[in-house]
């Protein structure tokens, strides 16, 4: 069986290509496949009659580094079909090398590492830096942000022309400020070794980058990560502490639970009020609470943040068959009822009525409405809108006849029939009655104080105006609007 032997040039010149791999390729008399022609080593070994045939040009040829190093591969095999060949690159084969990982997943031919040397030990004598502290070696071609751990050191390698150094630049410079200092190291270990350490800003334009080029990003001081996940559990963590603060520490989660409703009606003001400023900072609030509830739990020992983040990922996969799965969905109707069967099957052994799983803290509105649209979800619905204002008309009738007797209880219980009734009404047009309601109570504060402020500049007051000059004022209020 053919095979292909791969083997590692290193990361700088010939002088530290060991002498047997040496021996290996002077002496052979086939051509040599590399994945890139731009090294020393190769430079010099060609010198003295090595033939190399270079894959290049690939990259010119494809958008995307998945196709180029898919198209090495295939050519490769192809190539090994019949004959065994040598395929050679820089560093080591087992370092940062995609088309070798793509190389061991195939079957059709042998593959076999010969040798070759990495680069890291060089490099980290070059930084003057312990890998004891922890680091984090990424592709500078295939890396996401949400990787990057920045109390750790960084180390980018295959920042091999300017617009990899420009993708990862702008990728940092979503964490890291501007003037942050990096450091760029060309042919580590070798005689042609450069270091220059940059601010951040100046990453792809501060010296020509090529297959030899690695960017160390040192470790980032807490003030600069307060925007991360990690810094905030921290935070909350230390709040907590015995050395933390002492209304922190006396939390529980029934003190908290009236901040949690202020807040979430905190944010809707702010969303009604297209204030995006303080939706950052009423979201913040809502996260604060998650994260105040999670540390008391991690410190009662039963659960902590992981947990619930787990609970909803775990949830938010298993209700959405349609994107995490092969399940065929077509329409927004038919992700309501795949939810719906889904949340059943889970929740179906722990409740005895469908109506179950309603907050009883819930505001009244909200709750004739959920429990209107549970009861629609089994068939306990009118079919036909017009029903519905019917029983709204019926209703009203039942109040004034209630008003008409006098009956406080009965006008009572009727009134809350109407607004039993209109909770259903906005069900089935799709709106939440809180919030329409709320809007509604927004509106008459803002024309309200609007007249407030009229009749205090013309000298007057609420108790001696007329209903006719307030209603005029009223009018102008809207207008503005």
């Amino acid at each position: 069986m053919s095979k292909i032997e791969i083997i590692g040039l290193g990361a700088s010149d010939i002088d530290q290509l060991p002498l047997g791999i040496y021996k290996k390729l002077t002496h052979t008399q086939e051509v040599v496949y590399t994945r890139t022609i731009d090294h020393p080593v190769i430079r010099a070994l060609k010198q003295e009659g090595v033939r190399f045939e270079a894959f290049d040009d690939v990259y010119e040829k494809e958008d995307r580094f998945e196709a180029v190093y898919q198209s090495i591969v295939d050519t490769l095999i192809e190539k090994a079909r019949d004959t065994s060949i040598m395929y050679t690159l820089p560093g080591h084969p087992m370092l940062a090398e995609k088309t070798v990982q793509l190389l061991f997943e195939q079957t059709e031919v042998e593959v076999a590492i010969v040798g070759g040397q990495s680069y890291l030990d060089d490099l980290f004598t070059a930084l003057k830096m312990d890998p004891i502290d922890g680091f984090q070696f990424i592709d500078g071609t295939a890396f996401e942000r949400s990787q990057l751990d920045y109390q750790h050191h960084i180390i980018f390698c295959q920042v091999y022309d300017r617009f990899i150094a420009s993708e990862v630049k702008l990728t940092l410079l979503e964490d890291l400020p501007a003037d942050y200092l990096i450091t760029i190291v060309e042919a580590a270990g070798s005689a042609h070794e450069m270091i220059r350490t940059v601010p951040l800003e100046e990453l792809d334009r501060a010296m020509e980058v090529s297959n030899l080029t690695t960017v160390y990003v040192p470790p980032a001081p807490d003030a600069l990560l307060n925007h991360t996940f990690t810094r905030l559990r921290e935070t909350i963590a230390t709040l907590r502490s015995p050395s933390g603060c002492p209304w922190d520490k006396a939390q529980t989660h029934e003190s908290l639970r009236q901040y949690a409703i202020e807040e979430v009606y905190e944010l809707i003001d702010a969303i009604d009020n297209q204030d995006e400023e303080n939706i950052i900072e009423e979201l913040g609030d809502i996260l604060l609470q998650v994260m105040l509830h999670s540390q008391i739990g991690e410190d009662d020992g039963y659960f902590n943040v992981d947990d619930v983040i787990g609970s909803v990922t775990n949830k938010m996969v298993y209700r959405h068959p349609h994107v995490f799965d092969d399940i065929a969905i077509d329409s927004v109707d038919d992700v309501y009822r795949n939810w719906d069967q889904l949340k059943q099957a889970e929740k179906g052994k722990q409740r005895k009525s469908v109506l179950d799983g309603i907050p009883k803290h819930l505001p009244s509105l909200s709750k004739a409405f959920k429990l209107q649209k549970k009861a629609a979800k089994v068939g306990f619905q009118w079919d036909n809108v017009r029903d519905i204002w019917d029983k709204l008309d019926e209703e009203l009738t039942e109040v004034r006849e209630a008003i008409q007797a006098e009956d406080s209880a009965e006008i009572e219980k009727e009134f809350g029939d109407v607004l039993f009734v209109l909770a259903n009404l906005t069900r089935y047009y799709k709106i939440n009655p809180e919030i329409a309601l709320n809007q509604t109570n927004q509106k008459f504060l803002s024309r309200f104080s609007y007249m407030e402020e009229q009749l205090s500049t013309q000298g007057k007051d609420m108790e001696s105006t007329t209903l006719g000059e307030m209603d005029v004022l009223w009018d102008q209020a809207k207008e503005r609007e």
